[in-house]
Order: C-alpha cells, then structure tokens, then sequence
C-alpha cells in the first residue's frame, strides 16, 4: 500500500506548486519517449514492464513471481532486468542466484533467482547494460523489466502497471486513507500524473476477493479515459517453508502446511505493507501472531539478530524476508510463508469504457497466453 505521511496531507495546498512542476517533469519525459527523442535501448527480444504509479507494496515481485513461474512450466527462458533497491553488486552487471549475500544482490532480486534457478535475475542501476550483456552471451526468449513503468530509457512492448486499492477509490475504505488518485509527489504518493497512465496496457490491483465488487465502480470511473484491461489478484498462501542453521534459499525443505506450527509465534516483516501481510499469515495459520515487528521495506536485519533471538519465539516472516535471516543462523525456528500471487477477478477494456467487447478474455492467464503467442510465436 502506498501510504502518504500525515505532513502531506497537511501541507497539501503549500507542496502544490511542486507537485505540480514534478508533474510536468514527468510529462515531458514521457512525451520525449513517445516522440522518439529521448535516447532509449530496445531489447532485439519481448519485454515486459512491469511497474506502478506509485510507491509502495503494491505487488510487482509477487507480479513478476507469477510470470517467471508461468514461463518455466512453458519451458521458456526469461530474464529479469533489476536495479537492485539496496545492492551493492562487487561488480556489474551482476546475476543473482542462491548463495549471492543478500547486500550484494537486494532481497527481491535473491528470492527471484532463488525461486526461479532456470530464470536470469540480473542486476544493474543500468538495465541497459545488464541486457546488452545478456543479448551477447545467452540471449533470453523474453525479458521482464522490473520496476519499468518510469524507466523511459528501456524500450518495451508492454507495461503492466500495478494500482493500490488507495489509488482508484472514490471515497476513504473503512480504516483507509482517502484516494491517493493523482496525487503526485511531493504532496502524494504518484510518480508521476494520471496521463501517464496512457502508455498502460493493462491493470492489475491487489485485493481480497471481497473487496472486488466495491472496486468495479471505482476502477469504472478512474480508469474510463484509459480502457485497458483490469484483472485484481490476491496473494493466496501456498504453506510454510522451514529454514534452518543450515539451510539456505538454494536447498530448501519442503512446504508444510500450517500444522508445522503450533502454538505461539512472532511476525517479522520489512515490506512495503505490512498490514497485508498480517492480514495473511493471520488467515492462513488461523491465528494473529503474539508478537509482531514491522520494519520499512528492505530493511537490513543483521542488527536485530540479538532482538530476534531474545524474543523467545518462533518466527513466521514473508520470502523476501527469508533469504536475509537465512544467513543470521538465528538460534530459533524460522518459517517463510510462502506466497503466490492468485487472479481471482477481470474487467474487460469494454467493461472500462462502457462498450463491452466480444470476446474479451476472462482471466489474465488467457490474456498472458494471448500476448505471449503474438509476440513470441
């Protein structure tokens, strides 16, 4: 979820005038991409963006999860391109795979090449570079361009933009903040203004099945000027993953259900929304945590060794989280919640704009498959 912090809506009407010249910043880049003019490298191959508006938890790793999971059981060969939020590669470009210390590669970049050991998780600052790289040793059959929707510099053939719940609502959700819609940084969470949202070729939102139909009149009425298609998922548990002393991300045990844990337990997390990741492990185990400690998102744990070993109690921690407090051979059970992100719901371009298409696929693994044939073959 992006959240704003409480100062802007309070100075608001001051951060205005800023907002508005970040705004048109943003504006002019994307009309310089359009146009041509700006200086960008197109990958010879396929690539995907996958991005958002604004900042925030709004599912992109579990997003970019699902489709190198989706490319290895079709026996394709994908690539992602990263910066890595946090890494400090010894050289570059880097690829990340199981074993890579996490300061090295960033957290998410690790749990990916983890994950997926017949993908390519390559990081860079210089995307361009790391797929130049690629295309002059081992050429991948598509590329997926993280965290791309801003990233102007690197040509692609289709951006997947992710919204928050926050960003389309028309009025405050019960316990949530009021709509984030254009509110473009400094005085809100936006990247950039909703004209960008032009270059998107479809929408995916996060959310809980139950949520979905207060959603559809709001996604109707935010989206009506860009009728691209929606599809909402939510990240469904798959089941626990022990870690151990010896255990690390390149040889894990198998994943348990919730029966592996009884008992008391303590949540950690340092992610982007940590209210969704209670919401989970809460459901999935049946039961809150006794104790739970939030960090920001992609926080370091090296210094809370001491502090999660003193608790006493067995620790439930999100994936990305695992593979930094795998190397802290904490003297406690350790278990990852496995997650896997799980589309439940669509509306059509049709849908979007008021004139309902035949035809119209209602799932986005049809739709994934769809463009998948077009532009591979």
């Amino acid at each position: 979820m992006a959240k704003r912090h409480p100062l802007q809506n309070i100075l608001a009407p001051l951060l205005l005038p800023l907002s508005l010249l970040y705004e048109a910043g943003g504006s002019l880049r994307r009309r310089l991409a359009r146009n041509g003019t700006l200086r960008q490298w197109k990958p010879p191959r396929p690539c995907v963006s996958v991005g958002n508006i604004s900042w925030g938890g709004t599912g992109k790793t579990p997003v970019t999860d699902w489709l190198l999971d989706h490319a290895s059981k079709h026996g394709l060969h994908a690539a992602v391109l990263t910066r890595g939020y946090g890494a400090r590669p010894s050289t570059l470009p880097l690829r990340a795979a199981s074993g890579t210390p996490p300061s090295e590669c960033g957290d998410e970049p690790l749990m990916l090449a983890s994950r997926h050991p017949d993908a390519v998780v390559m990081v860079d600052p210089d995307r361009n570079r790391a797929g130049a790289f690629l295309e002059s040793t081992s050429p991948p059959d598509f590329y997926i361009l993280d965290d791309g929707f801003q990233h102007l510099s690197t040509g692609r053939d289709l951006d997947i933009v992710l919204l928050d719940k926050d960003d389309v609502s028309l009025s405050p959700l019960p316990g949530r903040p009021p709509s984030n819609w254009n509110r473009v940084i400094p005085t809100g969470s936006w990247r950039e203004g909703e004209t960008a949202l032009k270059d998107a070729d479809v929408f995916l939102i996060k959310a809980e099945p139950e949520e979905w139909p207060a959603l559809v009149p709001a996604l109707k009425n935010r989206l009506k000027a860009f009728p691209k298609p929606v599809f909402g998922f939510r990240m469904a548990p798959v089941g626990l993953r022990p870690l151990t002393k010896t255990t690390t991300p390149a040889r894990k045990p198998e994943i348990s259900n919730a029966s592996a844990l009884s008992g008391s337990y303590l949540f950690v997390c340092g992610i982007g929304d940590p209210s969704q990741a209670l919401h989970t492990v809460t459901g999935f185990l049946g039961r809150p945590p006794e104790r739970m400690l939030s960090f920001p998102d992609h926080h370091d744990f090296r210094m809370e060794k001491d502090t999660l070993n003193e608790a006493g109690l067995p620790i439930v921690c999100t994936g990305k989280d695992a593979v930094k407090l795998a190397t802290l051979n904490l003297a406690v059970p350790v278990f990852s919640l496995e997650v896997s992100a799980c589309f439940f719901a669509s509306l059509s371009a049709g849908d979007i704009s008021g004139v309902p298409a035949p035809n119209a696929e209602a799932d986005f693994e049809t739709w994934w498959n769809g463009w998948l044939k077009k532009h591979l073959g």
